[in-house]
């Protein structure tokens, strides 16, 4: 659990640097869009200027009549319209359109012109005066929009980062994991057919049956336990077969060996039968696994049901216990490897059932439903055969 909680750790702080970084950007960004915006008004104010001496007559005989045309024709970037009072445009310029459009798209820029900014009056005489509309260059437009792109950019990268990260790392797990199955199962062997030749030769001396017949249970389970492992990594044969069959043969096992406190409750119907392909030691495993857990949640006195039933072509199989429950908080990552609520454990229980549904089974596994103090219900769904 503890490593989970530092793996969060780190997923938080990459994401808060990411935030970090995109929000200085966005601040700087807008605080440099403020800037030139001021700039662009006192541009556009010194054209209007500049229109309005080359205007009045009386003062072309005293103005330097290329300076102020050298002005006008340096705006190359800001869309602008000079109208009158009635709207009617006398001037625009850098305003792209089709000739066919141009009145309609003329019309429509003074509307939005008159949206961004109050115009600026081009006072021509003492009756009559002009109006200059502009809005923002295309410029000024992209970088606004600049440190939005900048920051998607930044998401994008982290999270292709991190499911490159993630598949390398799940990849390497998969490869420890299958490693360690392999050689748990080869040095399971050797002490496995000792123990057989053992249990031959406490046949011919004097030992209860019952003792004998109790050890051969017991080293039959150890071969089922070195099956599971030598059969992870590789494509295990599923045989179609009755589900009951083998959750009765898993829950027998179990029974005898639990407390007396915990009661199992089969419900199956007795006429019916829930054909699936599975492989019996990989799919028992998973249904240990479960009860195990069961078990563990059960403080005193509990029942673990076992239904089965189909729904939409399917076989559902939910397995249910009143124990202490799950915190919703803990649930997303039950299935995780290495995550685990128990003192003492690894944490690859829930995990390696949810490989051997999902991966081997093609089928699903997850928590139906639970609640603190009244107890968890597990679903798993496999296709029908």
């Amino acid at each position: 659990m503890e490593l989970y909680s530092k793996k969060r750790r780190w997923k938080i702080i990459l994401l808060l640097s990411a935030i970090l970084i995109g929000g200085a950007s966005l601040s700087y960004t807008n605080w440099l869009v403020q800037k030139m915006s001021v700039e662009e008004r006192k541009n556009v104010s010194i054209w209007a200027e500049a229109t309005k001496r080359m205007a009045k007559p009386e003062l072309n005989a005293n103005e330097n009549m290329s300076f102020l045309l050298n002005i006008i024709e340096q705006n190359t970037s800001i869309p602008i319209i000079v109208a009158d009072k009635y709207d009617s445009i006398k001037v625009e310029k850098n305003i792209e359109y089709p000739v066919k459009r141009k009145k309609q798209v003329l019309a429509n820029e003074l509307k939005k012109m008159k949206e961004h900014e109050a115009p600026i009056e081009i006072k021509l005489s003492e009756e009559e005066s002009h109006y200059l509309y502009y809005r923002e260059s295309s410029l000024l437009r992209n970088l606004r929009l600049f440190p939005i792109v900048q920051f998607a950019v930044i998401m994008l990268f982290i999270t292709v980062s991190y499911l490159a990260f993630s598949a390398s790392r799940k990849a390497e797990q998969n490869q420890v994991w299958v490693g360690m199955s392999k050689e748990t199962a080869h040095q399971l062997g050797t002490p496995i057919s000792s123990l057989m030749a053992w249990i031959e030769l406490l046949k011919m001396q004097d030992v209860k049956e019952e003792m004998i017949t109790e050890f051969e249970k017991d080293i039959n389970r150890l071969e089922k336990v070195t099956e599971r492992f030598s059969k992870i990594g590789s494509a295990p044969e599923l045989v179609t077969d009755d589900l009951r069959d083998v959750i009765k043969s898993s829950v027998s096992y179990l029974e005898s060996r639990s407390p007396k406190k915990i009661k199992f409750v089969l419900d199956f119907g007795q006429d019916h039968h829930y054909f699936a392909p599975h492989n019996v030691a990989l799919f028992s495993w998973v249904i240990e696994n479960l009860c195990k857990n069961a078990i563990d949640a059960i403080e005193n006195e509990g029942v673990i049901g076992l239904h089965l039933s189909e729904k939409n072509g399917n076989i559902v199989l939910d397995i249910s216990d009143n124990g202490k429950g799950i915190h919703k908080s803990l649930q997303k990552n039950i299935f995780r490897p290495g995550f685990t609520t128990k003192k003492r454990g690894w944490g690859l229980g829930l995990s390696l059932s949810k490989r051997i549904v999902e991966n081997y089974h093609n089928g699903k596994i997850f928590i139906k439903q639970s609640e603190l103090g009244r107890g968890t219900t597990f679903r798993i769904i496999i296709p029908k055969a």
